[in-house]
């Protein structure tokens, strides 16, 4: 991952751009990286709010090797790898993973999210487009007030800002031991379950259509959350949470 790296001071969205690059010679691995985006968007077409130059947004361009049942737990993977490229510069700080892939710190409060975008031929994925947004160094006293209560930064953790470019080398780094992994048959799912935060939580998941309620039990072999809701097992392939009502469980991280 990331043996070309491409700059832009400002695009559309880096997502776009890695898609594009796929077509194009040399674009399988190619990061794409931008100091802001003009179109920059979360899961469920959310814009992704983020001041010029002062956060990390990288897209990198995928064309999987890993086997289908495999290769669909690359959210997963990406999010592993970028828990652990924050971790390095997080000040000490404990970072875990709120399903499906948004890094957090103990409180609950996001460091970074991810979009995962991919095309499917046949019985395989095609194409992957991972992005990842990180910020780095927005103070949370910065953002707007919609964001601030459930956002922090590296630079607020560490106490001190942080190098954007020794931070991506460290991602990139981490994704590609993550995706070695998936070629090589491992499954991230083991680690992702050491790493979650929401485990023993009372939450809402939204699935679109509906919202349910009830105790984050775990994760599934195949990512899914497992959701106890009032003595009935939910297994819940998609869907974001919303809400978490009680205070941090004891053990949830480790």
């Amino acid at each position: 991952m990331g043996r070309a790296v491409e700059f832009h001071e400002r695009i559309g969205s880096t997502n776009d751009r890695a898609r594009t690059a796929l077509r194009e010679p040399g674009g399988d691995g190619l990061a794409v990286v931008a100091d802001e985006q003009t179109e920059g968007r979360g899961r469920r077409g959310r814009a992704w709010l983020s001041p010029p130059g002062r956060n990390l947004l990288v897209s990198v361009a995928l064309r999987p090797r890993a086997p289908m049942e495999l290769a669909r737990l690359i959210g997963f993977s990406a999010a592993l790898a970028a828990m652990r490229a924050c971790t390095t510069c997080s000040g000490g700080a404990t970072l875990a993973i709120r399903w499906p892939n948004d890094i957090v710190d103990e409180a609950g409060r996001k460091v970074a999210g991810l979009l995962v975008e991919t095309a499917v031929e046949g019985e395989r994925i095609s194409e992957a487009v991972i992005g990842i947004g990180t910020n780095v160094n927005w103070r949370s006293a910065e953002m707007p007030d919609e964001i601030a209560a459930r956002s922090t930064s590296l630079a607020d953790l560490a106490g001190a800002d942080v190098d954007r470019v020794a931070l991506l080398g460290d991602l990139l780094a981490a994704l590609d031991d993550e995706l070695r992994d998936l070629e090589n048959g491992i499954s991230p799912i083991p680690r992702l379950r050491r790493h979650s935060w929401l485990d023993g939580r009372e939450i809402a998941v939204d699935l679109g259509d509906r919202r349910v309620t009830g105790r984050a039990s775990g994760i599934a072999d195949d990512g899914a959350l497992l959701l106890d809701s009032g003595g009935e097992l939910l297994i819940l392939l998609v869907g974001e949470v919303v809400r978490v009502t009680d205070a941090p469980a004891v053990g949830a991280l480790s």
